[in-house]
């Protein structure tokens, strides 16, 4: 064993090359040159011991006083001094500047640790590196005034091109002695960067919403990462910031349901309409976020009859022991047309006392995925639930499931009068990873199986930007899978948050289909009107797949219109087909619908008639005399709430019936609003001007200022648009 290890040293000693006293001494003259040009110490002085006369604190401060004789001078020189030390006590100091990362297009302000900077002193260690070190420290130094000269734009473009890697922040520098090798000149060159460079201007933060700047006005904005030098040249490029929460989308970022706007159609050919009933109101919510962003909103985001029902209308309500709504068809001139008239078809839902109620068992379905990270995002949220939960009774229960990559459960179900553990439950959401749609579907379902109960009423509310990136995203098959999760008697209503990334068309999707509602949060008194003042609506349904259908009589219409509708169009036949899925009625809704019509024999009649006629347009012998004060024929099919099989009203719309007062002239009014944002071919001269007036004049019964604020935002599109 001796033999082997004496061998094993002996190999090892004749393996280490001869010390090189020249190339030492080499390394040791550029490693000292480096020293003294790193520290600015080349040319410097050293001390000496030769003390020059009339040096040392006391000496000055004698020969100071014996100059000044006079007691004012003595004031005067110590006045000076107490005010100086005064003013640099309370002015306040600026602190450092954050070294700026690249890779994140943020700043972000390290741990409290010393940086190496280049005025540090270099430990001895230094001094003694090898010659390979120090030209490495040699090759920093030369970079560090390249990028001194450099631009910064020119900088973020050479760092871009470089990958993030190359443009890492120096890490700080550890207590004690560092081998060169290891940082060297390159970390200094970065924390020189870093300590000297502005902080480059803050780009406009992709917010969603004018509730940001409302309701968080302090909280710090938050972009989607760029990566390094690009975010970095899209901080430089940026003009000065904008208000918080102006958000502009760009194009492609939001997807809402396209449907083609409903054509103007002849009596004689076509006379019949049908379409399912709509209660939602994102579509109002999303025009007055975009409004309030200053920008008009897209086309395809306006759906009229959304907008129209945005607003409380007082139509009459059924009486005791009738249907479970009531319709009213009124008829007055159109605003925008003197040639045709305006036919107008609500219907008011009844409104059971609270005690009355069915008990509710409600599961909050909440979207903690990434792109919730958003002040008006998953916090608006939070609130909005935080306001809704006091109008629940005791007997009603709340479970709450999150997802985000994974779905999970967040509280078991829970009596709405232990208030503490559900807001304990809320506060422990955090946004965070991807979105598994279906699957936090799918176990909202199951919760809400489990709570349900004989006469009782079961609601998922889901609540999500709409942004479904993984699992089932396309909203044909997310149609597909709630249609058959509704037959177990859930509703499913949906909450939409934040813009730049709103899918509209997935919600849309989720709630047509899910026997519920749509509704889009964009400030905190939104959700108060759709979580607190119209809850007993949005959560209670009182009749479901409620479809209208309206036969024009051709002998008193030549043409009509329906203002509105177009994503809830349904087939002729399917009216009578209670197999066909239709909107849903809430305890106390009002719904609206408008038509345009053209009077049979009017100047303003737009279609030139055939030259062979059609049979529709000659009423069989005796009949045009019966119908003749009628200009059609209104039939309504509903279901009460788990019935199979529907019920039927019909009622006539007469020529010489009520002209619906201030309700229905409001009504035509944001119907105006909504065609001039969209396709203002019908409306003629008719203008901004007029639809504002109109509005103004007709706000009638207004507690909540609802309508005053449609006349504002009518103003502001009148300027967006010129």
């Amino acid at each position: 064993m001796t033999d082997e290890l004496d061998r094993l040293k002996a190999a090892l000693k004749a393996a280490e090359p001869a010390p090189d006293p020249a190339r030492k001494a080499e390394a040791l003259a550029r490693a000292a040159a480096e020293f003294d040009c790193v520290q600015g110490t080349r040319a410097a002085a050293r001390p000496t011991s030769d003390r020059p006369q009339g040096a040392g604190f006391w000496t000055g401060v004698t020969a100071m006083l014996s100059r000044l004789t006079s007691n004012a001078a003595l004031a005067g020189t110590a006045s000076v001094a107490v005010i100086g030390f005064a003013l640099f006590l309370a002015v306040p100091q600026s602190p450092p500047l954050p070294p700026r990362v690249a890779g994140t297009g943020g700043q972000k302000t390290p741990a409290a640790a010393p940086s190496v900077t280049a005025d540090a002193p270099v430990p001895e260690a230094t001094a003694t590196a090898t010659a390979p070190a120090a030209e490495t420290a040699a090759e920093g130094q030369a970079a560090t005034t390249a990028a001194q000269d450099e631009l910064p734009a020119e900088r973020s473009l050479r760092e871009g091109a470089a990958g993030p890697e190359a443009a890492t922040l120096a890490a700080p520098a550890p207590e004690g002695p560092a081998p060169a090798a290891a940082g060297g000149a390159g970390e200094m060159v970065v924390a020189r960067e870093a300590e000297t460079a502005p902080p480059p201007p803050q780009a406009a933060a992709p917010l969603s919403g004018p509730a940001a700047d409302q309701l968080f006005s302090t909280a710090p904005a938050r972009t989607r990462a760029m990566p390094g030098a690009m975010q970095d040249a899209a901080n430089l490029a940026a003009p000065a910031p904008e208000p918080y929460g102006t958000l502009r989308a760009e194009p492609g970022t939001e997807a809402f349901p396209e449907a083609d706007r409903n054509p103007l159609r002849v009596t004689a050919e076509e006379p019949v309409s049908t379409f399912s009933i709509d209660v939602d109101t994102a579509s109002y919510a999303v025009v007055r976020s975009s409004l309030t962003m200053g920008m008009l909103p897209p086309p395809e985001a306006v759906r009229i009859e959304e907008m129209v029902n945005y607003f409380p209308y007082d139509w009459p309500a059924p009486s005791e022991g009738e249907a479970p709504f009531r319709p009213t068809v009124s008829v007055l001139p159109t605003p925008w047309n003197e040639g045709t008239r305006l036919v107008t078809v609500a219907l008011k839902g009844r409104m059971p006392a609270v005690e009355d109620r069915p008990p509710l068992n409600l599961v909050f379905l909440i979207d903690t995925s990434g792109s919730m990270d958003a002040p008006n995002r998953l916090p608006l949220l939070k609130q909005s639930l935080r306001l809704m939960l006091p109008e629940l009774r005791p007997e009603d229960q709340v479970a709450i499931v999150a997802y985000a990559g994974a779905a999970g459960v967040v509280l078991e179900p829970t009596p709405a009068g232990e208030r503490e553990a559900i807001l304990a439950a809320l506060d422990r959401l955090e946004a965070g990873g991807s979105t598994a749609g279906q699957e936090g579907l799918a176990l909202a379902y199951s919760v809400a199986r489990r709570m349900a109960g004989e006469g009782e009423v079961s609601r998922v509310l889901l609540a999500t930007d709409g942004d479904f990136n993984v699992g089932i995203s396309d909203p044909a098959e997310l149609r597909r899978y709630v249609e058959r999760e509704r037959k177990s008697g859930i509703y499913l209503s949906v909450l939409g948050f934040g813009r730049g990334n709103l899918d509209d068309a997935t919600m849309q999707a989720l709630a047509q289909n899910g026997n519920g509602t749509a509704a889009y949060i964009d400030t905190l008194s939104e959700a108060r009107k759709v979580l607190v003042d119209e809850l007993s609506g949005a959560l209670f349904p009182i009749a479901d797949d409620v479809k209208v259908q309206i036969e024009w009589n051709p002998a008193t219409v030549a043409e009509w219109r329906l203002i509105g509708y177009e994503t809830r169009a349904l087939a002729r036949e399917d009216f009578a087909n209670d197999r066909v899925d239709a909107g849903e009625i809430g305890a106390g809704h009002a719904v609206t619908a408008l038509y345009e019509i053209t009077p049979a024999g009017s100047a303003a009649r737009a279609t030139e008639p055939l030259r062979y006629g059609t049979s529709a347009e000659a009423p069989a012998a005796g009949d045009g005399a019966a119908f003749a004060d009628e200009l059609g024929f209104l039939r309504l099919r509903y279901k009460e709430p788990g019935a199979a099989e529907s019920a039927l009203i019909q009622t006539p719309i007469l020529a010489d019936g009520p002209d619906g007062g201030t309700e229905a002239r409001f009504a035509a009014a944001i119907a105006g609003f909504g065609q001039l944002l969209t396709d203002p071919r019908h409306l003629g001269d008719w203008g901004w001007d007029e639809a504002i007036a109109l509005a103004a004049a007709n706000r009638g019964e207004d507690p909540f200022g609802y309508r005053a604020e449609a006349v504002s935002l009518m103003r502001l599109a009148q300027s967006l648009s010129r």
